[in-house]
């Protein structure tokens, strides 16, 4: 995407009713973030992360999805960064989310779920700093409240400020079907960001269905897992994640749910060495194999991790490979929602 590179054309999709063409994979960044808060994936350089970025960019994702809780907002600092010296006109999309306030005091204290219309503002104009842009392509709002704020009340802020210009496009992330439907009687929803995986797949129940019949993109979050399914995690490697990694204290990532989890993964590598690829970019396929799903948010803390998966973007499993990983998924029971498309 820069003047020095040659940028590779991966196949795109629209995304939902918005103008925007999105690449069937996006450059997720919540590693990147760093360490030093609740939800840190340990330390991170953040020359590998600017490297990461870059290299997916130049490998042809024509997308990144951030938020302003990634780091405190490190995340969206090192995208800016990342991006700086790209002409504005070959840019990547930029999503970030807000939602999710913070104590600057105390950076490991439990995050705060906030939906007041002005804190929002607060956060939505904190972002565009952040991220040196006068329009965000797209704000998700991270989760619902816990503060009280109704649901009417933080929709219709996030549709004022699309109309106002200060966004492109706006969506909801972590909200389910019966929460879309309220939010689309204000003001259509654009997006939807959940979680899914072959091993979290309770979206496809209710989610993707609605968004289908009402235009909205979907963008999924997590579809290896944390690295579960990169093909790279080992039962040894869960014990030896330091304390101050998520995941360390995720079930996902011990015991019995590590066992099945990691069975899951075997079957992924069975298809990856058939098909010449890595097990990362199969985890991803298997994903965007799901009618409903637009593209898939895949992390990366290096170059090296993004050439893992980067694979995905054109890779289509067929119907029976998709079966082969869904056998796998029942038989040990792995995660729970349906262990396949049609079921």
């Amino acid at each position: 995407m820069s003047s020095t590179t040659t940028q590779v054309a991966f196949p795109t999709r629209p995304l939902g009713r918005t103008d925007m063409q999105i690449t069937r994979v996006g450059f997720g960044a919540w590693a990147v973030g760093g360490a030093g808060w609740s939800f840190g994936w340990s330390d991170q350089d953040d020359h590998d992360s600017i490297a990461a970025i870059r290299r997916a960019i130049d490998g042809g994702v024509n997308w990144i999805d951030t938020a302003a809780v990634y780091g405190l907002g490190h995340s969206e600092e090192i995208v800016a960064q990342a991006l700086q010296d790209i002409p504005r006109a070959e840019r990547p999309f930029v999503f970030t989310k807000c939602g999710l306030v913070w104590d600057e005091q105390n950076r490991s204290a439990p995050l705060q779920r906030v939906g007041t219309p002005a804190s929002i503002r607060r956060e939505a104009e904190a972002s565009l700093r952040r991220l040196r842009v006068e329009r965000i392509d797209l704000l998700q709002m991270h989760w619902t409240p816990q503060d009280g704020t109704p649901l009417e009340a933080y929709w219709q802020t996030l549709l004022d400020l699309k109309r106002e210009g200060k966004l492109r496009a706006a969506g909801l992330s972590n909200h389910a079907a019966a929460e879309l439907e309220q939010a689309e009687r204000i003001g259509h929803v654009d997006t939807l960001q959940p979680p899914f995986s072959a091993i979290k797949r309770l979206a496809a129940e209710a989610e993707f269905p609605w968004c289908e019949a009402h235009g909205t993109g979907v963008i999924v979050y997590s579809p290896m897992q944390s690295g579960l399914l990169s093909g790279a995690f080992t039962e040894e490697r869960a014990r030896s994640l330091p304390d101050d990694d998520w995941r360390s204290r995720s079930a996902d990532f011990t015991g019995e749910e590590l066992g099945r989890n990691l069975a899951v993964a075997g079957a992924m590598q069975l298809v990856a060495e058939r098909r010449g690829t890595t097990t990362a970019a199969v985890a991803v396929a298997w994903v965007l194999a799901w009618s409903g799903v637009t593209g898939a948010i895949v992390g990366a803390r290096s170059p090296k991790q993004v050439d893992g998966w980067l694979d995905a973007a054109t890779l289509a499993l067929d119907p029976a490979e998709v079966a082969e990983i869904g056998n796998v998924i029942r038989s040990s029971g792995a995660g729970e929602g349906p262990a396949q498309p049609g079921g």
